[in-house]
């Protein structure tokens, strides 16, 4: 037989279920801000949650190979001789043959200054040449005679010596007459332009027309030889003495000449000559190489990179530049071994060509060095390798996130599950709930016992609001121990 239910005054009811309500909110949040925290790892020592995501990185291989070593500086193309082709005589240009940028051969004709001037200078030089070769024929038949009759005792010897030294002088204006016509003829030559050597001609600084000078500092052309072509280049004064080696016995060394940028190669060469001094103001030494220039890739007053080969290291194990890092006590380099595990190797460094550089030990062929995020690791911590030798390599399938069981999992039926981490610590919980639910919230909601194993109220409906807290089951016995619906 069931017992009437006894109903707490309205306002009484109304307060004691808000009192209630809050109460039993407050344990809530408090057990699933409990729940929440992380659960100790007994192995680890470290939280379930505390999972470290291992660090994306870019490796490169350790290779082994010839290394090519070489010394690097920077050089001016200077063309091997280069002509400033200047008039040398005054007068008016009145012909020019050449076409700028040609190129030209020796004793070419490159323009003409008006030559008549010259040419009547010469003429006169001529003509002035003639009148003293006939008056020193005269004087010399003169003392031919004078001797024939100084013989025949019939003139005085003063006579015939007079008559011989005036042959004497004319035969000096002769000879000056014959360098006036020699002079003139040089001037006049000068009236023809030409090239004093084989090469490229350049822009032209006079147009036809004008009156040039002997003085003028312009010039007409400049003629430079590019074929073949010289670079003057420095290197630190410590860097000479394995070059001095190499040339002493008389081993050719190898020079490569690359553009402003140090990446496109444009031509090859061999060194010619090194200076006899050290420049004290910069502590270099200058060398001049020569190239064949047969493309003409190498123009005069250019800027180059320098690259001279010194020597080739057989079999060298080298890495990226990239890899080596360095600390206080040297150089080191991060590996990643086979379990992805990361390792600190102390190296001694070699030569350095371009991005690479040789390691001399502790590192063998084809292990893994760290280039890129090496500030993120940290030794004996797994990484993931997300590029290697400058390929990608594609991500690895995330492992499963560990189901959080710390929080309640709604189901679309009205029950509310309770999943915890642990058995023990689910029934303590439960346990709790339950003496709280009898104990206090049922008698404060002015519900009292109408069976054995159930309470009724006709207020049963509200407690679905609290079925999480309250356990799967609770409103299952509300709605069969209550009389009736509100």
């Amino acid at each position: 037989m069931s017992l009437p239910l006894q109903d707490a005054p309205p306002r009484r009811k109304t307060f004691v279920w808000i009192i209630a309500s809050l109460a039993l909110l407050g344990m809530g949040v408090g057990y699933y801000w409990q729940s929440a925290k992380p659960v100790p790892n007994p192995a680890k020592g470290k939280s379930y949650k505390e999972v470290e995501t291992p660090v994306a990185v870019a490796v490169a291989s350790a290779t082994q190979a010839d290394f090519d070593v070489y010394l690097q500086g920077l050089g001016t193309v200077t063309a091997l001789r280069s002509v400033l082709v200047k008039p040398r005589v005054d007068g008016e240009l009145v012909r020019v043959v050449f076409t700028e940028g040609q190129y030209v051969q020796a004793g070419e004709l490159l323009a003409e200054i008006d030559p008549r001037p010259f040419q009547i200078q010469l003429q006169q030089a001529e003509g002035q040449l003639m009148r003293d070769q006939a008056l020193l024929k005269n004087a010399q038949l003169d003392q031919s005679r004078y001797q024939t009759l100084l013989a025949q005792d019939a003139i005085a010897a003063q006579q015939a010596a007079s008559q011989a030294a005036q042959a004497k002088q004319y035969q000096g204006i002769v000879a000056m007459d014959q360098a006036q016509v020699n002079s003139a003829k040089l001037q006049l030559s000068y009236t023809k332009l030409t090239a004093p050597i084989a090469g490229q001609v350049g822009l032209r600084q006079i147009d036809q027309g004008n009156i040039v000078h002997a003085n003028d500092s312009l010039g007409l052309v400049v003629i430079s030889q590019l074929q073949p072509i010289s670079v003057v280049f420095t290197l630190p004064e410590d860097q000479v003495q394995p070059v001095l080696q190499r040339l002493r016995k008389h081993q050719d060394i190898r020079i490569e000449a690359y553009d402003r940028a140090g990446k496109t190669l444009l031509a090859q060469g061999q060194l010619a000559a090194i200076d006899n001094q050290i420049d004290p103001a910069t502590g270099t030494l200058k060398l001049k190489a020569q190239f064949a220039n047969t493309d003409l890739s190498l123009f005069a007053n250019q800027f180059v990179n320098i690259k001279m080969h010194l020597d080739t290291l057989p079999n060298a194990i080298h890495i990226a530049t990239a890899a080596i890092q360095h600390d206080a006590a040297g150089a080191f380099v991060y590996v990643v071994q086979a379990d992805k595990i990361v390792a600190q190797r102390r190296v001694d460094l070699g030569p350095t060509e371009g991005d690479k550089v040789v390691v001399q030990n502790n590192l063998a062929v084809g292990e893994l060095a760290i280039i890129a995020g090496a500030d993120r690791v940290t030794v004996g911590k797994a990484v993931d390798i997300a590029e290697r030798d400058g390929k990608a390599i594609a991500a690895a399938k995330p492992a499963r996130p560990l189901r959080d069981r710390s929080r309640v999992v709604p189901r679309s039926d009205s029950a509310c599950v309770f999943t915890k981490r642990s058995v023990v610590k689910m029934q303590a919980f439960r346990h709790r709930v339950e003496s709280l639910r009898n104990d206090v919230a049922y008698p404060l909601l002015g519900m009292r016992r109408v069976e054995q194993d159930g309470w009724g109220s006709r207020r049963h409906w509200r407690s679905r609001d609290f079925c999480r807290l309250l356990g799967r089951d609770a409103h299952k016995s509300f709605r069969k121990n209550s009389d009736s619906p509100p």
